[in-house]
């Protein structure tokens, strides 16, 4: 395939692991800082956790804006795309508020094993990317490894938690369960994929690495929950808006 000045393109050159994952010390004392603030506000609950989810929402929310508008010039397309992100991220976030804290914090970590088996797989294996124009660290090897991440988590949840907190897990290990969790894991790593790349895209379109630099290794707090926003938004359609 040639580039833009008519040459073939140049081949990949292989980056040691070491190299790819030189960042991990400062990403994995950033995320330890988010999980205890986050941890906290759900231990706290009630008005605490809902200031805490309008808080992260706003800021994503001023996050995107700012791409939008570095994104686009048109003055109707910059409205138009403040008011789907407004939809996109406020329904999020409030159907998050009507959750049970027990459905927040299975939404959580299920994103959190996506995000995190995809890291290491995909830049263990490499291989094929899945959109390079849009995201060139995804690779199809990363998404089977957020696939194997979320099955797992959603197996640990249901026949681990759920057996803790009722006293009787809700299903018994069979070839139709598992199946099931497959069927949930790989719904839920498309989902927080589709989240990433959707941004990914909307930061190429605005020439910007990160939403942010708020957070340490993360980038912004918009990079940090698009992959769930849309996980909530699924929960909500499978499991029905909560009264």
């Amino acid at each position: 395939m040639a580039d833009d000045n008519g040459q073939g393109a140049p081949a990949e050159v292989a980056v040691p692991l070491a190299v790819k994952t030189s960042d991990l010390p400062v990403r994995v004392a950033s995320a330890l800082a988010m999980l205890v603030i986050a941890g906290a506000a759900l231990w706290a609950g009630g008005r605490w956790l809902d200031l805490f989810i309008a808080v992260v929402v706003l800021v994503a929310f001023g996050e995107f804006l700012r791409l939008v508008l570095k994104a686009v010039a048109a003055p109707a397309a910059r409205v138009f795309g403040g008011l789907a992100g407004a939809l996109y991220m406020g329904l999020a976030g409030l159907l998050l508020t009507r959750l049970p804290t027990g459905m927040i914090v299975a939404i959580i970590g299920a994103v959190i094993f996506v995000d995190t088996f995809a890291y290491f797989i995909g830049r263990a294996i490499g291989g094929p990317k899945i959109a390079p124009r849009i995201s060139p660290s995804k690779t199809w090897a990363g998404l089977l490894g957020g696939i194997a991440g979320a099955s797992l988590w959603v197996a640990f949840w249901v026949y681990i938690v759920a057996k803790a907190l009722n006293g009787v897990s809700p299903w018994t290990f069979g070839g139709h369960d598992a199946l099931v969790i497959l069927a949930g894991g790989t719904a839920i790593a498309v989902c927080a994929q589709a989240g990433d790349f959707f941004e990914s895209w909307l930061k190429r379109r605005a020439g910007v690495k990160d939403s942010s630099n708020l957070l340490p290794g993360h980038g912004g707090v918009f990079d940090r929950i698009d992959g769930m926003i849309p996980v909530v938004l699924l929960a909500g359609l499978v499991f029905g808006w909560p009264a």
